[in-house]
């Protein structure tokens, strides 16, 4: 695809299981000069449902926008990408989450001329894959976590409450949840390229060098420095995003290797199980759907 056939909004989708690096790899995509990280930006977009008054999307529509600040530096009513947005929504809830999405969109390619792609990374959407707009290309990364990592990430609190087996329903959720958005991603109709945690946090160079070959730009080292180095409007997402130290460089957090979940290690003798992590988290043959010529 040439410069001048791009289509106007280029849309890349981060998606997963939530704890899963999702927040990392958001950031260290925004530091690349050509994409800007928008974070969780569909939970934002979404109207809020009732008793979710009170809740950050929510309260960004009124006077949360003038306190919380936005990664660009400013606050989020000054914002040049967020800040109209956000003055729009409230009269504007009724529409439909691709209609908000497209402006949103519009907003980033006014102050972003030079970005190839935006990200958004509310792992929990499952409605952009499916948006279907003449002038919108639309890639997703489906980010997972091993399941022994992350039934240990998730259990820590039972296992402080000394809960009976509290490895037993993350470890269910893991399963349920990553086989699910798998099937859902792959009948989205776009190009879906499967990353492993695993592989972005013990080898981030050779990882985002792979990602940024499917998305037809040049890897660039500022990529591996993420707090640094970034072009993100990020307002919504792990407080990671705010915390210099932790966003110095991309590194595993290998605390279940110290404490292994039984029940996790268990679970991988199933050979589903254990075919569907190889899968998801260290396949090789980590895309489907081919690039755009």
């Amino acid at each position: 695809m040439t410069a001048n056939s791009l289509p106007r909004r280029r849309l890349l989708l981060i998606r997963g299981l939530g704890h899963s690096g999702t927040t990392i790899l958001d950031l260290s995509l925004g530091a690349h000069p050509q994409l800007v990280g928008l974070g969780e930006a569909a939970r934002i977009l979404e109207r809020p449902a009732p008793g979710d008054e009170r809740r950050g999307p929510a309260q960004l529509r009124r006077e949360l926008r003038f306190k919380r600040s936005c990664t660009c530096g400013a606050v989020a009513a000054a914002c040049p990408v967020w800040g109209p947005m956000l003055e729009w929504l409230p009269a504007h809830d009724g529409c439909s989450l691709s209609e908000k999405t497209m402006r949103l969109l519009d907003g980033v390619k006014k102050h972003h001329p030079e970005a190839h792609w935006v990200v958004d990374s509310f792992q929990d959407d499952m409605v952009l894959p499916f948006l279907k707009e003449p002038d919108l290309e639309i890639r997703i990364v489906h980010l997972t976590r091993d399941l022994r990592s992350w039934v240990h990430s998730r259990s820590r609190d039972g296992r402080r409450r000394r809960q009976w087996l509290p490895g037993l329903k993350p470890l269910l959720r893991w399963c349920r949840v990553n086989a699910r958005q798998a099937s859902r991603l792959d009948s989205s109709g776009w190009p879906v390229f499967r990353l492993g945690y695993e592989q972005l946090a013990l080898d981030p160079e050779a990882s985002l060098r792979r990602l940024c070959q499917w998305l037809d730009i040049d890897f660039d080292a500022r990529m591996l420095a993420p707090a640094q180095h970034s072009n993100s409007h990020i307002l919504s997402g792990n407080r990671m995003r705010f915390d210099a130290s932790r966003g110095q460089s991309i590194h595993y957090d290998g605390a279940w290797l110290q404490q292994p979940s039984g029940l996790a290690q268990l679970a991988l003798s199933l050979p589903w199980v254990a075919r569907m992590n190889r899968k998801l988290v260290y396949s090789e043959n980590s895309y489907n759907g081919s690039n755009s010529d």
